[in-house]
């Protein structure tokens, strides 16, 4: 028996039933089915008790480990082992399976398809079942978005498959909740919820789970990606709730990634050097530049330091550009030291450059399409590079150079650009071989790519625990789901939708970037995702918003240069909510400007661990006005951002009890009624955004 004071785990003594979730204070519970597997041609799974191997192990995060075997139905020396890991306190089980063999057996696909039923669980009476999806791309803000869809009786009865990840179900007393961690673009789905007239719900493989053939043994176990289940006497609300606060705390144990650092990234003004100044990209990225725009980062709030492209001579190497950086960045993490501050580089995982000496030492791990290799590129003005698979050897050299800068160069964070999810069929990786067929090796590849992205992280941060690593989704075709989110958090949007989203043309100068520009439209897009933060931490969604007071400002006259806090306001009451990224052109800020932003971020260090813990409540919709968001933790503490597009005064009554004492920007009055809600007055005078702080004194 596994437990903790909300759930346990037990084995019922029922045929078809392997384990079972039980929530304390109702007894309700729920019984999940064995995972079958096919083996050499039969279906397989458990059929005996699950029995404990060793005592419990506790993870770095306080999470407990416990690993269960049971042997498997008619295969002597099959064994299926369950890792099952529980947190105190939270009602969410992590668990994944693994196919143990003591001889060789062969995972077969006699229909031509993965035949791998991962979990089944039976929603019975529930009511309200609602699938949770993580990865449809919402092109009208350019960005991955969350939506949430009902579940209804004749999906049941008519055998629906869903691409979830998340599947949750609610009746007067309780909810349940299962989940897998994968991750890809709706509706490329690796897995799926199959439905059933019964209402039970079965999570089966689709596509690039194994290969035909595939040999287990001793040495070489089968393992499922991590699955979830959880259970509580409640709704879906507190379901998300709870589920929210394992995402925080419990899923990973690289805690560095869950920090609320703020983040500043030198991309924005690289892009804008190009459009508007006609430079390279590359053209300011110098030490020069780089310790004058730290002096204001600091000044401003930021604790993460990000040089974006441009730092390194060659991709593959990764060695520092000493013609930009002379000393090899020494003079810039000697300043992040003295103000506090951490490095972080940018990095494509996926590509080395022809002269490198990683592409010459992994020449068999060169992606490859049909046999051939990709072409050379150039990548961001650089040396031609050529694609290497990371489903293959050569993720551990990756892996490996990223601690040696690391130890080098003094860099944490670690920015992950340009990987998609297909991209390889070679015969000779660790995705498939010659008896393969080309497209069961690319699908291969692409189930596994974010498994050994994960391995690459894990790597890094055992060597480095305060390492945190992101990984860029700001197109469409990446791994986005929940499995990525165990090792780091995710980078969510760049610069948004681009002309041809919006059936425009290409204008004249090649910018295609819309929302480029100060001013309320791009932090519009930027917070449509903010969605997430129902189910998942904004602060796993890393984006930047942009902290010009001195820009041109557009309007149906022309435009004109302006000097205004307007712009900032909108991006500081934005980015607090979690997102928590500034990008731009640093050095052109006003004095007052860069104080303002110090001033009010200052405030939010001292109780940003309140509002990362505080799940979002928003009002209105983005443009709209008012459109407020609320994040308050249960001691008070948090903020609320208001904003508008149309000049008035708007009123808010908090939905949670707040801390006595507030900081806010103009135009705020705040007062306390008697139940302790904050009773908030907004007077907009112009388009903009109120930044309401409270806090305990």
């Amino acid at each position: 028996m596994i437990t903790n004071d909300q759930i346990t785990i037990d084995i019922p003594n029922q045929p078809g039933r392997l384990w079972r979730l039980t929530v304390h204070a109702s007894g309700r519970d729920f019984e999940f089915a064995p995972p079958v597997f096919e083996v050499d041609g039969r279906l397989v799974t458990a059929m005996g008790r699950l029995a404990s191997v060793g005592a419990p192990v506790v993870l770095p995060n306080g999470v407990a480990e416990y690993i269960w075997d049971a042997p498997i139905e008619g295969h002597l020396g099959l064994t299926l082992r369950a890792t099952f890991r529980v947190a105190p306190g939270s009602p969410v089980v992590r668990f994944r399976y693994e196919l143990r063999a003591d001889a060789p057996v062969r995972l077969t696909k006699e229909t031509g398809r993965d035949n791998l039923t991962y979990l089944a669980v039976s929603f019975g009476q529930m009511h309200e079942i609602t699938e949770v999806r993580l990865a449809e791309f919402n092109e009208m803000a350019h960005s991955f978005c969350l939506s949430e869809r009902e579940v209804l009786p004749p999906d049941f009865e008519n055998g629906q498959r869903l691409i979830g990840p998340i599947l949750v179900g609610s009746d007067e007393t309780s909810t349940l909740l299962i989940a897998y961690e994968h991750g890809s673009q709706v509706p490329d789905a690796f897995l799926s919820y199959d439905l059933a007239p019964d209402r039970s719900a079965a999570l089966r493989a689709v596509k690039g789970s194994y290969c035909a053939g595939r040999i287990v043994d001793d040495a070489r176990p089968h393992g499922t990606p991590w699955l979830h289940a959880a259970a509580i006497d409640g709704d879906a609300d507190a379901m998300a709730a709870a589920y929210r606060e394992f995402i925080l705390h419990h899923m990973t144990v690289n805690a560095a990634s869950r920090r609320p650092d703020i983040f500043y990234n030198t991309w924005n003004f690289q892009e804008r050097n190009k459009a508007w100044y006609g430079k390279a990209y590359l053209d300011s990225i110098t030490q020069e530049r780089m310790l004058a725009e730290i002096d204001v980062a600091h000044n401003m709030g930021v604790d993460v330091f990000v040089i974006d492209t441009g730092w390194y001579e060659k991709t593959g190497d990764w060695r520092v550009n000493r013609s930009r950086f002379p000393d090899g960045l020494r003079a810039v993490k000697e300043k992040l030291d003295e103000y506090g501050m951490t490095l972080g580089l940018w990095f494509n995982p996926t590509v080395a450059a022809v002269s490198s000496q990683m592409r010459r030492d992994h020449d068999d791990c060169l992606m490859t399409i049909g046999g051939k290799p990709q072409d050379p590129q150039p990548v961001w003005e650089s040396e031609e590079s050529q694609g290497l698979c990371l489903v293959s050897r050569y993720w551990e050299a990756f892996a490996d150079e990223l601690i040696r800068l690391h130890r080098e160069v003094g860099v944490t964070y670690f920015k992950w650009d340009a990987i998609g999810q297909y991209g390889c069929d070679d015969p000779g990786h660790f995705h498939g071989g010659p008896d393969n067929t080309p497209k069961e090796r690319a699908d291969s590849y692409a189930f596994q790519q974010v498994d050994y992205m994960s391995r690459v992280v894990n790597k890094l941060c055992a060597a480095c625990p305060e390492a945190v690593v992101d990984f860029d989704i700001t197109e469409g075709g990446r791994s986005v789901g929940l499995s990525f989110l165990a090792a780091g958090k995710y980078f969510l949007i760049n610069n948004g939708p681009y002309n041809t989203n919006y059936d425009m043309p290409v204008p004249a100068d090649g910018n295609v970037n819309l929302f480029f520009y100060p001013g309320p439209a791009r932090a519009w897009i930027c917070r449509t995702p903010l969605t997430y933060d129902k189910w998942i931490p904004s602060v796993l969604f890393l984006t930047h918003y942009l902290p010009d007071d001195i820009y041109e400002k557009y309007g149906w006259r022309g435009s004109k240069t302006v000097t205004s806090d307007v712009n900032q306001w909108i991006s500081l009451a934005s980015l607090v909510l979690g997102h928590n990224g500034i990008w731009g052109d640093l050095l052109s800020i006003s004095q007052a400007g860069v104080a303002r932003f110090g001033e009010a971020l200052a405030v939010y260090k001292q109780i940003r661990d309140d509002i990362t813990a505080a799940p979002l409540i928003r009002t209105g919709l983005p443009g709209g006005s008012p459109e407020i968001y609320e994040k308050i933790a249960p001691n008070g503490q948090g903020v609320v951002s208001i904003f508008a597009s149309t000049a008035g005064v708007y009123h808010y009554i908090t939905r949670a009890i707040a801390a006595p004492g507030s900081w806010s920007n103009d135009g705020v009055a705040v007062r306390m009624d008697a139940e302790g809600h904050a009773v908030i007055t907004a007077t907009f005078t112009e388009e903009g955004a109120k930044l309401v702080f409270l806090r305990e004194g």
